[in-house]
């Protein structure tokens, strides 16, 4: 059977930011920040409308919404690695905080804002936790005072969610689960750990039925095009290897001929032939061009 991917983010967007799937996205974020910020209800701000990718609106694939209490969510799924993906989300939950206030509201009026990225690249070096919440806190302290407790930034990492199933214990054990391993799991003969979990075996039909036609050409083509990036920047990394590889090989030349070793000795320290030793010696003026 041919499995949707659901960190694809046009998947995503439908998977979670469709109005009948309101109770995943719900369990996603509860299952991501604290217990005393649970969300019970929630309104879509930008829900999932094939129209908009009709309209060429291939970019607007993050996941924008409200719960009953006025706080605010921005989730986003990316598949591709990005370097400077804190950058971006500061600008998401920047961007999610102005559109708060309409003319003639007071700044008062601003509720918490949620940024949740979901990524599938190791983003945070020198961390094992997958999952790591930023706030803005008081360095003295080491608190957030409650002074400034309007923005929390969540990063999952699922390259670094490695548990197998007897160690799922949390709801988002099982939503890292899922996304992670979509394309193996059956809803039929789901192991325990997440067939307690209405949601998730809700999450998993849903995948099965995800498309229409249209929709799935949509997402096929979104594959070709992630997957293009991929290559592109695999060849060059691959490019960036071969010169670092070539430049080592220059300044270990370099370094020999100017101990006086012979060019056939070089070539063989090297691991070159003597025309590639004589090549680098002429480019750096070292020799004389054969005549």
């Amino acid at each position: 059977m041919y499995r949707i991917n659901p960190k694809v983010d046009f998947a995503f967007k439908k998977l979670f930011g469709s109005e009948e799937n309101q109770d995943l996205l719900i369990s996603l974020i509860n299952a991501i920040i604290v217990p005393i910020h649970k969300v019970m209800e929630i309104e879509l701000k930008n829900p999932y409308n094939l129209a908009d990718y009709r309209a060429g609106k291939m970019s607007i694939l993050d996941i924008k919404a409200c719960d009953e209490k006025g706080k605010w969510f921005n989730v986003e799924m990316q598949i591709g690695q990005d370097f400077h993906f804190d950058k971006r989300a500061i600008y998401y939950w920047a961007k999610l905080v102005t559109e708060q206030l309409n003319e003639g509201m007071m700044f008062k009026e601003l509720k918490k804002t949620f940024s949740i990225n979901i990524l599938d690249f190791n983003f945070i070096p020198h961390i094992e936790a997958f999952h790591n919440c930023y706030k803005i806190i008081n360095l003295e302290t080491g608190k957030d005072d409650k002074l400034h407790d309007i923005f929390e930034l969540h990063y999952i990492e699922l390259k670094k969610f490695k548990k197998a199933y007897h160690e799922i214990a949390t709801a988002l054990d099982r939503w890292s689960t899922f996304l992670s391993r979509a394309h193996e799991l059956d809803k039929n003969h789901l192991p325990q750990e997440l067939a307690c979990d209405n949601t998730i075996v809700k999450a998993i039909d849903v995948v099965d039925r995800l498309f229409n036609e249209e929709e799935r050409q949509v997402y096929e083509t979104r594959i070709r095009v992630l997957a293009d990036v991929e290559n592109k920047i695999a060849s060059a990394k691959e490019e960036g290897r071969e010169i670092g590889k070539q430049d080592t090989q220059c300044q270990t030349v370099l370094r020999s001929y100017h101990k006086g070793i012979e060019i056939q000795m070089i070539a063989e320290i090297v691991g070159i032939d003597e025309k590639q030793v004589e090549a680098i010696l002429r480019k750096e003026g070292l020799m004389k061009e054969n005549i």
